[in-house]
């Protein structure tokens, strides 16, 4: 894989995913039995830099904050980070490999669920109760994965294949 990873998932369509989802989310945040913390971090990583090509950090692709930091009441960062780090090298989702195949885990895994691996798409979010930490992610992840479908069809229109950036 290029070091510079996905040509049509860049830090500009993760932002994009992400903005298309705030609405949604923030809405949701509201209600107290999606979680009472009013905050949360999402993290995505870069689909084309895997873990037997990248390390870890570099593959992070975006990460975004909901609410006021110096506000939080727990490192939401460090647990959406750890929530990515263990989809990221599993492909599977959080709570799969939570319920279904914690085999897969290693040492200092975190045990929280609240990530998504769609199509390899791998989305984290953490700060709500891990179902819906899982729901935003995945709301995050069918945005992203819109935001390509909608690119390579714009692409084909120019020629046959992708040119340099």
């Amino acid at each position: 894989m290029p070091a510079s990873g996905s040509y049509l998932i860049d830090r500009r369509a993760a932002e994009a995913a992400v903005q298309m989802s705030l609405p949604l989310i923030i809405e949701a945040m509201k209600k107290r039995e999606v979680g009472e913390s009013g905050f949360l971090y999402i993290v995505i990583m870069n689909p084309a830099l895997a873990p037997g090509c990248s390390s870890f950090e570099d593959a992070v692709l975006y990460e975004h904050a909901v609410g006021d930091r110096t506000q939080w009441d727990a490192d939401y960062a460090a647990f959406a980070l750890a929530k990515a780090r263990v989809a990221w090298r599993t492909g599977f989702d959080g709570h799969t490999v939570q319920e279904l195949r914690p085999y897969l885990l290693t040492a200092k895994d975190t045990v929280l669920w609240g990530s998504v691996v769609l199509d390899g798409l791998v989305v984290s979010a953490s700060g709500a109760n891990p179902w819906y930490d899982e729901a935003f992610a995945g709301t995050i992840a069918m945005c992203l994965r819109a935001i390509a479908k909608s690119g390579i069809r714009e692409r084909r229109d120019k020629g046959l294949f992708l040119p340099d950036k």
